[in-house]
């Protein structure tokens, strides 16, 4: 993948299966909660679990499907500390950490924007090693809407201002990458493996990678810097 450098001067990054492995947050979902919740229902265990996917479907794109706050009563469950339960999972995706440092040895100013409510961003930080490497760090819950939509990017710019002709953004969700492309985000990246559990999906809409190192030169340089 070569990048015009020069021309970019801003990188927003997705922290969810971009910067971190979506494992975590797959398992959680898929698999830990839906377990923890239908326990709560001996002898109709998948009537609850069906109940609860149904719950997530009806609330997914909207700011809601993030909110650890709204989950926890809407379920009568201490969603963060279930979160807590698995938090062995959380890991950077690969070559992450030296992807951050060329970016901030070259200048570019390393924006965290994610979907996360900030008590989720609070538990990947203490679990890795991203947060020293970024500038700054916006969870959509500060300004109350969704990345997917379009006055996201509009608070985004009013609050922390910049050039989409001289951003790159990068994210594996491909509703929030087109809702940049429709804003006027020049450089656009989508990841095509987030969980590296599962297999790479091809992503036709905007030019892909699977891990960082396909930016990097073998000494962990940004390729035509």
């Amino acid at each position: 993948m070569v990048l015009n450098w020069a021309n970019i001067d801003t990188v927003l990054l997705d922290m969810d299966g971009t910067l971190l492995d979506l494992h975590f947050d797959n398992f959680f979902w898929l698999n830990h909660l839906p377990d923890y919740y239908a326990a709560k229902f001996p002898g109709a265990e998948q009537l609850a679990r069906d109940a609860l996917t149904r719950k997530l479907s009806e609330k997914q794109g909207t700011l809601e499907w993030y909110c650890t706050k709204f989950w926890s009563d809407e379920l009568n469950l201490d969603i963060i500390a279930l979160k807590k339960q698995i938090g062995h999972l959380i890991s950077e995706r690969p070559q992450s950490l030296l992807f951050l440092e060329a970016l901030g040895r070259h200048n570019k100013k390393r924006v965290l924007v994610t979907n996360a409510h900030p008590d989720s961003v609070t538990i990947k930080f203490s679990a890795t090693c991203i947060e020293p490497l970024l500038d700054q760090v916006i969870s959509s819950h500060d300004y109350g809407y969704p990345k997917e939509s379009p006055k996201f990017w509009n608070a985004l710019q009013k609050h922390s201002p910049f050039n989409p002709e001289k951003t790159l953004f990068i994210d594996d969700s491909i509703a929030v990458l087109n809702a940049a492309k429709n804003y006027g985000v020049a450089n656009i990246l989508c990841i095509d493996k987030p969980d590296s559990t599962r297999s790479t999906s091809p992503c036709a809409e905007f030019p892909s990678i699977s891990h960082f190192e396909e930016l990097l030169t073998i000494d962990g340089t940004l390729h035509n810097a």
